[in-house]
């Protein structure tokens, strides 16, 4: 027994520490070094009905060490929330309350606003719910939320920074684009010069010899220069329709057609262009679909792919021309650049040395040739191009060295019907409509001349505007007007679509033909010519003016 002396003298019994006690105080301070030890905060919060309500508070009754370091708040023991962050309370209180109600355990991260501390925490109630206590165990995750703040600025300033340097580089790309069609442009300025300068000496020269066998009168040469002067005509617009394909500012006079029916007289200009040493050969697929195409521009795009397939075959060799149907989904016309749906196919092939897979994606880009200097202007699948892209359509081209090359156009499928040229059945005589009023408008004062006179032949009445104005004028009066021929390109304000279509509300049954040498897609509606219009296209022959006009004018 150990015995103590009170302050009365008089000696006092101490006990000693049993067992269970003994282990009682060794639990209890294992349980307090754990507690202190654990890194994140910890602490237990009990409930109470405070003035706010039932359960509207709580109080701190423990925390560990860490929950200063934490949280930011030392000596949180005996503190009620609402006395501590009164700013804050009921949002926490809010939170740890549904805990202690439902027994569900919370994970979530917070703000502790009174201290600027991004908190993670969990929570959970301590059984048994009677003792309306809650544990709660949180770390400090400000640094994190920084560095993530940080990262998304650095991301939203990157993503602006990255598409700055994109459009800058497009620009520059551009730029560069523009300067190498401008230096390709430079370095064929002199061979186009060249071609046109020899085609206008054939006219000229042409011209100016029948002026002097006819001074002469020896007539009988004059048939001669003609042929000269009309075939350089011929190679004149041959190399313009070219050059206006090329930019896509050609204008299209597009009908449903199925293409198969081309082959057989198109097939035959192939054979005499190519010449004897190369076999043609075709490939008609059953059931093609009906396609919205201008027929002769196809088959002067079908002929440029002749000629290139010639020309890489000079020791000779095989062209195939092929028709078919395709159908390409999502994933096949992704790959291809293209949209997806149903397209009919001209493809031409040849058996020729083939393109080196480096050149494969220039080979549609102007003024580009695999050809010798001088043997090409490289506008051919330029124009090829242009024309697939202004009809809604694409190219693709596949090669392979020593095995040949294969150009495939591909065009969307009509879904309406085919439409019947009736041309073929026009007689070989004219027979122009009795007492038909022709309205003749065009800037260009010798072309007026040509077309009137040559209508006036025919017995048609003509009447002239030098610009769309002075057209629109007469269309505004009451005077008879049958068939109206319009340049596109007109001085003044109003072009010939305009003229057009003004005249159209006059006079709802007036035929309209346009003839141009060169037109803006926007007179056009992208460079397509809509319903009761045609198109004739400079320079034109006297003989198809009038059929054209005599059978606009029968129709009904």
């Amino acid at each position: 027994m150990i015995g103590t002396t009170t302050e009365y003298g008089a000696a006092e019994t101490v006990e000693p520490e049993s067992p269970r006690q003994r282990e009682i105080r060794e639990s209890e301070a294992r349980y307090r070094t754990l507690f202190d030890s654990i890194d994140q905060g910890f602490c237990i919060i009990e409930f109470f009905d405070g003035p706010h309500g039932p359960l509207s508070d709580y109080i701190h009754i423990s925390a560990n060490a860490a929950y200063a370091q934490h949280a930011g708040i030392p000596n949180v023991v005996g503190q009620k929330v609402r006395e501590m962050v009164p700013e804050e309370a009921e949002g926490w209180v809010a939170l740890y309350v549904e805990v202690l109600k439902t027994g569900q355990p919370i994970r979530f991260e917070r703000e502790l606003v009174a201290t600027g501390r991004h908190l993670e925490l969990s929570a959970f109630r301590i059984e048994p719910a009677s003792r309306r206590e809650v544990a709660v165990l949180f770390k400090d995750v400000t640094a994190r939320k920084r560095a993530e703040r940080a990262l998304q600025e650095l991301n939203e300033t990157l993503e602006a920074r990255i598409a700055a340097a994109l459009a800058e580089r497009k620009l520059a790309e551009d730029a560069l684009r523009q300067a190498q069609k401008m230096e390709a442009v430079g370095q064929l300025t002199g061979g186009l010069a060249h071609d046109f300068n020899n085609l206008l000496a054939g006219i000229s020269g042409a011209f100016q010899m029948i002026g002097v066998r006819l001074a002469q009168g020896r007539t009988r040469d004059v048939e001669r220069y003609l042929t000269a002067g009309q075939g350089a005509t011929r190679r004149a617009a041959s190399l313009t329709h070219r050059l206006l394909a090329f930019s896509r500012r050609q204008t299209l006079a597009p009908k449903a057609i199925v293409i198969n029916r081309l082959m057989s007289e198109f097939v035959e200009l192939v054979r005499r262009t190519v010449g004897p040493g190369i076999a043609v050969e075709t490939i008609e697929a059953g059931g093609l679909w009906l396609t919205m195409v201008d027929a002769n521009q196809l088959e002067n795009a079908l002929l440029n792919l002749c000629i290139n397939s010639r020309d890489a075959m000079p020791e000779g060799g095989k062209i195939t021309i092929e028709t078919g149907n395709k159908w390409l989904d999502e994933r096949t016309a992704r790959d291809r650049h293209m949209d997806p749906g149903q397209y009919v196919t001209v493809c031409v092939s040849d058996t020729g040395a083939g393109i080196e897979k480096h050149l494969l994606e220039r080979v549609f880009e102007p003024f580009f040739t695999t050809k010798p200097t001088g043997q090409g202007t490289g506008l051919g699948l330029s124009m090829v191009y242009g024309f697939a892209r202004q009809s809604h359509g694409h190219v693709r081209i596949y090669s392979e060295m020593g095995q040949g090359t294969m150009v495939c156009i591909y065009l969307p499928r009509h879904l309406g019907e085919e439409e019947i040229d009736d041309a073929a059945a026009l007689t070989t005589e004219l027979q122009p409509a009795a007492d038909a009023v022709v309205l003749v408008i065009d800037d260009e004062p010798t072309v007026r001349m040509l077309i009137t006179d040559a209508l006036g032949d025919l017995n048609y009445t003509c009447i002239e505007a030098a610009d769309g104005r002075a057209g629109l004028d007469i269309l505004e009066s009451n005077r008879q007007i049958d068939l109206l021929i319009t340049d596109v390109g007109l001085p003044g304000g109003l072009n010939g679509r305009q003229v057009a279509d003004a005249a159209l509300l006059l006079r709802p049954e007036l035929k309209v033909l346009f003839i141009t040498g060169y037109a803006e897609n926007a007179a056009f509606n992208h460079g397509h010519i809509g319903p009761g219009m045609e198109l004739l296209t400079k320079p034109f022959a006297i003989d198809d003016l009038g059929r054209r006009v005599e059978r606009m004018l029968r129709q009904v």
